[in-house]
């Protein structure tokens, strides 16, 4: 039975062939897979970045209002986040924020918060991260273009700060404004964490 030996090798050499296919279609579809999911991760990372961007404004802008509600008070940003729900200087309810938003890059409300004094003036991640977007940033938010890390994004309130002096201000020696400026120490950093 010459004849059926031949198709026999000829079914072997087939099945061979279709192997190797098999296997080639297989690494081509882990190959596929590994890129999807590095494509994945990277859409994930921004999607974050967007949320940090939201939240970290969400706490410069209470941070502002609650600075400008009572002009010239003594104590005019609040001692914790907490004050920004709800505003103790006031007899009804005033809110500046709407909830204690956690942090993107972490998933924890651990913000660090960035201080003058005791008072809060801006939060920040403690993410340590090279963030992706590095440029085409809000205006608002230009200084965050070529960070090294999510820890530069620092969410700090812009508040007004002292006018320029007009003619009527008292002029010192050598013709120098003198203006009564809000100096006060340096800002530090606190670290938060919630449960």
């Amino acid at each position: 039975m010459p004849n059926g030996d031949a198709v026999s090798r000829l079914r072997g050499a087939e099945s061979g062939y279709t192997y190797l296919l098999l296997l080639f279609a297989v690494a081509a579809m882990g190959l596929f897979a590994a890129g999807a999911a590095e494509g994945w991760s990277q859409l994930a990372q921004r999607e974050r970045e967007r949320e940090l961007l939201f939240a970290g404004n969400q706490y410069r802008d209470a941070l502002r209002r609650y600075y400008e509600a009572i002009p010239d008070a003594a104590q005019r940003h609040p001692a914790k986040l907490e004050d920004l729900l709800q505003d103790t200087r006031f007899a009804g309810m005033r809110r500046h924020l709407r909830q204690i938003y956690p942090d993107p890059m972490t998933g924890q409300a651990d913000w660090v918060l960035l201080r003058q004094g005791e008072r809060i003036i801006g939060v920040q991640s403690r993410a340590t991260g090279r963030p992706l977007k590095q440029a085409g940033f809000d205006r608002r938010d230009q200084e965050f273009a070529g960070a090294g890390s999510y820890a530069d994004w620092k969410f700090i309130a812009v508040t007004v700060a002292t006018p320029a002096p007009t003619r009527e201000q008292k002029v010192g020696a050598g013709g120098t404004a003198m203006v009564n400026s809000p100096s006060g120490p340096a800002a530090r950093h606190e670290s938060i964490a919630r449960p």
